[in-house]
């Protein structure tokens, strides 16, 4: 049995995941080897110098190198494991950036306590947004925009189409929160002012929950929300579905039904 059995960690549903979890298992399986190396070294210890074994003090001292050498090995093994596993694993996922018109954008907006997912529409583009308009709606949308004429805001519950990239930005409109989607082996705080980037690509079709990964608040425990990871065409379709009706209207094969 692997130890992941017995970390009983929830199923992974994004292609990183495997990774991340191989990566999680490797440290385990090492510091597991350094707890049971410390503990006979330790053990070895109270026995080698035993009070009534050495009733007179050595004021020499260890007069060999080996637990020098297992020192510097200790050190050369957390070496490779931080500079040659964590360091870039650590570097792919926050500059390698997914590219092009296959990619998915999402704004995701965490409040005292829930979540906002803005959709860019049919159209692909972003309306503007600021703080000042979070009173009128929870995404923070200028309503009097063009381009959020056909933008989506979606409260409490996240689609994404499977097998595709998506990145999301990730603020907040108060305190520090967390978006936290465990299966998917994703966490972005959500920054008050700011907006955070994180990205991943799903690989199930499924519905799985969200959660606030930050102490935020008495209301904390019930910050909860839905993710939704359906087929390519399933999310084409609920994107025309949610649009706004102009929007979806317009973006009818007949044009919205006009002879």
């Amino acid at each position: 049995m692997r130890i992941l059995d017995w970390l009983q960690l929830p199923e992974v549903t994004s292609l990183h995941g495997a990774t991340v979890d191989a990566m999680n298992e490797f440290v385990h399986i090492f510091m597991a080897v350094l707890f049971v190396g410390w503990t006979i070294f330790f053990l070895y210890c109270l026995w080698r110098f035993w009070h009534k074994r050495n009733p007179k003090a050595d004021y020499t001292g260890v007069r060999g190198h080996a637990s020098t050498h297992l020192e510097v090995s200790v050190v050369i093994i957390e070496a490779i494991l931080l500079i040659g596993f964590a360091l870039p694993f650590w570097a792919q996922r926050v500059e390698a950036f997914p590219t092009g018109p296959d990619v998915v954008r999402i704004r995701a907006v965490a409040y005292q306590f829930g979540w906002a997912f803005h959709y860019p529409g049919p159209d692909g583009k972003f309306g503007r947004v600021h703080t000042d308009f979070y009173v009128s709606n929870p995404a923070g949308l200028d309503a009097e925009d063009p381009n959020g004429m056909d933008d989506i805001v979606s409260v409490g519950s996240l689609t994404m189409p499977k097998d595709r990239p998506v990145v999301i930005h990730v603020t907040s409109r108060d305190v520090i929160h967390n978006l936290s989607m465990v299966p998917l082996r994703v966490s972005q705080d959500a920054i008050p002012g700011a907006e955070y980037p994180t990205w991943f690509t799903p690989n199930k079709v499924g519905e799985w929950e969200i959660i606030c990964g930050q102490l935020c608040g008495a209301g904390h425990g019930s910050m909860r929300a839905l993710y939704n990871v359906v087929t390519e065409d399933e999310f084409d379709q609920w994107i025309v579905d949610n649009a706004p009706q102009p929007a979806a209207a317009a973006a009818a094969p007949d044009g919205g039904g006009q002879g």
